[in-house]
């Protein structure tokens, strides 16, 4: 019988068959890859040998070319290739033939276990040292093994550690994040805080400003100093501004609003909310508040180290923006006519003279 010698082609030290790859079986080899959920770089090498039989013509170099790759590295993975076992293309495990097996014994951990617990302020050096007073039969006892026990079975002593982590993972648990609030079409329903921190002349100033995120109700206050005392006596201002009608306090994470700022909101029965760390997103209406109190006060030359003159003129201003100033988000009223509005807004607003 005559059989047809296949054609080859020399590259290389490689015979190469000549073999004509049809879409049909491109298409099934990448559904077989799909299907063996073979891994990102075995997908890349099976189309290294797709592109070589089809827009490559069996041409080694310009495979190569094409995709960054080194000849060798193309011959090595072309000849290990099998079209019946895709998975040849898959790295070789890495994971050794023989695993190291623990080299203690079951009565060695209980008596290391047993005495960890006793003296868990004891290292492993002196742990050795009262296991072999303690069990001098037992020659086969290392500091290493001793600390291999130790590792394995997680008895270790860190209070100071195990009370930062206790504490920080309280403080994430109370701390809520402002994505979890469901927000309303409600005046007061939602107050942002937010602190601008200003240099002048090398002395720091800090300007808290306030906003409801609803009807555009704004306040804003400098102070010289960044604690949390100066914090508490903006939100009782704030809060007698607008008549207690607030429900949730929104602020990020800054230092000014804890510990006396925050004994203020449990005594006014206030929900706290935190913005994400660096998502200004989470606090937009502020942010927009801070830009227009900058862009349309502290920018026309109000800057000043004076905090009692710098507030005497930003209380002008402020009645300025909450009871003149067309607002585009309000459909172009004032945050007042658009509360007297929308909502009941006490009529000694207009009358209160706490601004000072």
């Amino acid at each position: 019988m005559y059989l047809k010698k296949m054609k080859t082609k020399q590259v290389g030290y490689y015979l190469i068959p000549n073999i004509k790859i049809s879409k049909t079986k491109y298409i099934r080899w990448k559904k077989i890859a799909k299907t063996l959920n073979l891994s990102q770089k075995a997908r890349q090498r099976l189309d290294w040998i797709i592109y070589y039989y089809t827009k490559a013509n069996q041409n080694a170099s310009l495979t190569c070319k094409h995709f960054g790759i080194s000849r060798s590295k193309w011959y090595f993975w072309i000849n290990k290739f099998a079209e019946t076992n895709l998975r040849t293309l898959e790295n070789n495990p890495t994971v050794p033939f023989k695993k190291r097996e623990k080299e203690y014994t079951d009565l060695q951990y209980e008596r290391v276990v047993k005495l960890r617990r006793q003296f868990i302020k004891y290292g492993k050096v002196k742990l050795l040292k009262k296991y072999q007073s303690l069990y001098p039969e037992d020659k086969n006892i290392s500091q290493w093994k001793i600390q291999c026990i130790i590792q394995v079975s997680g008895i270790y002593y860190h209070p100071k550690k195990a009370f930062k982590t206790a504490n920080k993972r309280r403080k994430a648990i109370q701390k809520k994040k402002i994505t979890e609030l469901k927000k309303k079409p409600k005046s007061g329903y939602l107050i942002a805080l937010d602190t601008i921190v200003r240099i002048i002349n090398g002395q720091r100033r800090y300007i808290i400003t306030a906003i409801d995120t609803y009807s555009k109700i704004a306040y804003a206050r400098m102070y010289s100093s960044h604690s949390s005392i100066q914090a508490e006596d903006f939100l009782m201002r704030l809060n007698y501004l607008l008549n207690g009608k607030m429900e949730n306090i929104l602020t990020d994470n800054g230092s000014e609003f804890q510990k006396h700022f925050e004994k203020a909101c449990q005594r006014l029965n206030l929900k706290r909310y935190y913005s994400r760390v660096r998502q200004p997103k989470d606090n937009p209406v502020c942010e927009r508040f801070n830009r227009t109190l900058n862009e349309e006060f502290i920018q026309l030359g109000n800057l000043t180290t004076d905090v009692k003159t710098f507030n005497s003129n930003l209380t002008d201003w402020l009645i300025e923006y909450n009871f003149h100033r067309p607002h585009q988000a309000l459909d172009y009223m004032t945050p007042i006519e658009f509360t007297q509005k929308y909502a009941k807004v006490s009529k000694r607003w207009s009358s209160n003279t706490f601004f000072d």
